[in-house]
């Protein structure tokens, strides 16, 4: 066992070349975009189930790469999402990483509709009036106000990523994104989180780089 290495990116090379080695048995037929967005949130998890759990409406991936590389920012919904997102290559694009959830605005809509603050800030994200990329990793309110925008033509995502984690109303929330006409990438069932979320973006943002 060597502990020793000089810089991060031979830890990170390194733990490719395992997941890549470990994955080989089993791996699906994907294309290369998805099967290099698919490693690297097996690289953020260390979970292997989501060989058979993440999926994309078709041509999703790469319309996300080119919205990327035109300048499209960001929306997350928890902060630590946005912490994850890396806003150097993002930056490279003229674009940036946004979340609504502390805005005092966003608290005062909520509370006076009666609905979640995750949900009101998606609501302040379609007023922006811009086409953004939007990652959902907790709420599933939002994944489902981003369905109910976007069926009614008030939404501008060239990528909806919707990888709620949890319990209560979950599963559900990615079925009706997958049921929908907005481009998407999900993972079915309860996984899923804020660093899946941050990994999706990353892999698509270093793929947008690349493509310079």
């Amino acid at each position: 066992m060597n502990w020793q290495y000089d810089k991060p990116e031979d830890i990170e090379k390194r733990s490719f070349e395992i997941i890549r080695r470990e994955l080989a048995p089993d791996m699906p037929k994907l294309d290369p975009i998805l099967e290099a967005v698919l490693i690297r949130v097996i690289h953020a998890t260390a979970d292997f189930s989501f060989v058979q759990n993440l999926c994309a409406s078709e041509g999703a991936a790469l319309l996300a790469i080119q919205a990327l590389r035109e300048g499209t920012s960001i929306v997350t919904d928890t902060r630590m999402a946005q912490a994850g997102i890396d806003k150097v290559r993002l930056g490279k694009f003229g674009a940036e990483v946004y979340c609504f959830m502390a805005d005092s605005d966003v608290a005062e809509s909520a509370k006076k509709n009666g609905t979640t603050r995750a949900l009101a800030a998606m609501d302040k994200a379609a007023a922006l009036g811009k086409p953004l990329i939007f990652a959902i990793g907790n709420a599933p309110t939002a994944l489902g106000r981003l369905f109910d925008l976007h069926s009614r033509g008030l939404l501008m995502a060239p990528l909806i990523i919707g990888v709620p984690v949890g319990f209560v109303n979950v599963m559900e929330s990615k079925e009706k994104l997958m049921a929908g006409t907005a481009p998407y990438i999900t993972v079915r069932g309860r996984k899923g989180g804020s660093p899946v979320a941050a990994a999706i973006c990353n892999a698509l943002l270093r793929m947008a780089e690349e493509a310079l």
